[in-house]
């Protein structure tokens, strides 16, 4: 196996329909809409909160630790980085404070919704409380109560984890990181032996 090394998957250019939408007021903060990253026609997308940063104090391309350890954990276990398509319940990099029962219910029906009906991903694997409880729609669920197994969520077949970033600050959680990736791994494997 070719040692780890994290880089820059391709940004999904934001549709021309959605790059000015101004409906939730997230476009006040200053930041710009990200639609997501790698393959727009992997059969296995990321759901993440948001985006984190991307391009250093000199705009270059920047990979922070959430998609470094993300990546990481695709490298480990073995996944084709181009089955692989990362986006976000929230498009735009939070940097203050916003009305998160609102904006997540916008976002998710303005744009994450309409982005599932045309990528069509074989599996979904949403990642962190606030990226499960959007998706799943019920905001009682956890990562905790959910990972290790598969549910049907809006048709997709989904499956959860923790976020990045908390495997990060809990290296104890990284194991089981892997565990969730291994699920996937097999569900693809098996989808692609059938």
């Amino acid at each position: 196996m070719k040692p780890f090394c994290p880089e820059s998957w391709p940004e999904d250019p934001t549709p021309e329909s959605q790059l000015n939408c101004e409906e939730c007021g997230l476009y006040k903060q200053g930041t710009r809409m990200v639609w997501g990253e790698g393959n727009p026609n992997a059969p296995i997308m990321v759901i993440l909160d948001n985006p984190g940063a991307r391009e250093d104090g000199e705009g270059n391309p920047f990979v922070c630790g959430t998609r470094q350890t993300l990546q990481q954990a695709v490298h480990e276990v073995g996944l084709d980085k181009e089955l692989i398509y990362v986006t976000y319940i929230l498009k735009r990099r939070l940097i203050r404070k916003y009305d998160k029962e609102r904006t997540r219910e916008i976002c998710m029906h303005r744009h994450l919704d309409e982005q599932l009906k045309r990528q069509k991903p074989e599996l979904i694997i949403c990642m962190g409380n606030v990226a499960v409880q959007s998706f799943f729609d019920n905001a009682e669920v956890d990562v905790k109560g959910l990972r290790g197994n598969w549910h049907d969520v809006k048709g997709y077949r989904s499956t959860v984890a923790y976020h990045p970033l908390a495997v990060r600050r809990r290296p104890n959680l990284y194991k089981l990181f892997l565990e969730d990736f291994m699920l996937v791994k097999s569900e693809i494997e098996n989808k692609s032996n059938a």
